[in-house]
């Protein structure tokens, strides 16, 4: 029996979106490389205070380690191979496929830094179910509850990419 063909998404004209793996802790410089060799890249990225002895620093680290997101055409696909600290792109089942718009849009979407304003809605929730975020700038995802984090947080896990995405969420911003 021959093995099938490896898919290839790549497009000639029509550019799409890929991820690509970096060595730890250099995707912002990836960004930068790639960016100058006029690659659109997206680098999702969380914010976080840090306390040190005398003062406070808002840092910002990546969301996912070890990714940029591309939008390429099949004439960039090597430049973007060659980049520094490029290990190679993402592959499932050695297949090269394209990224959905529509989750690039979800990355995005989960690091945005908005308040949640939304009336409350009661319901009970247990480990393994599949759950919907009825509110915010989250509206819509769907999920999977990992744990319950106290009596109303619960952590979901977004499948996207292969990569699990872990995000806390209060109860009141569920339903089933």
């Amino acid at each position: 029996m021959a093995t099938p063909e490896p898919i290839n998404d790549l497009h000639p004209s029509e550019a799409r979106w890929f991820a690509v793996r970096t060595r730890s802790k250099s995707e912002k410089f990836v960004k930068r490389m790639l960016e100058k060799k006029g690659v659109y890249a997206y680098l999702p990225l969380q914010q976080f205070m840090r306390k040190y002895v005398r003062s406070k620093r808002l840092v910002e680290k990546p969301l996912i380690n070890c990714y940029v997101f591309v939008q390429i055409t099949k004439e960039q696909y090597v430049p973007v191979l060659e980049t520094e600290n490029v290990t190679g792109f993402v592959k499932f089942n050695k297949d090269l496929i394209a990224i959905p718009e529509a989750e690039i849009d979800i990355i995005r979407r989960v690091t945005l830094e908005e308040g949640l304003d939304v009336s409350t809605e009661t319901g009970t929730f247990e480990t393994g179910d599949l759950v919907e975020i009825s509110a915010g700038t989250l509206i819509g995802l769907k999920g999977r509850i990992v744990k319950k984090e106290g009596k109303r947080n619960f952590q979901i896990e977004l499948i996207t990419l292969g990569v699990n995405l872990l995000i806390s969420v209060d109860a009141a911003f569920l339903g089933k």
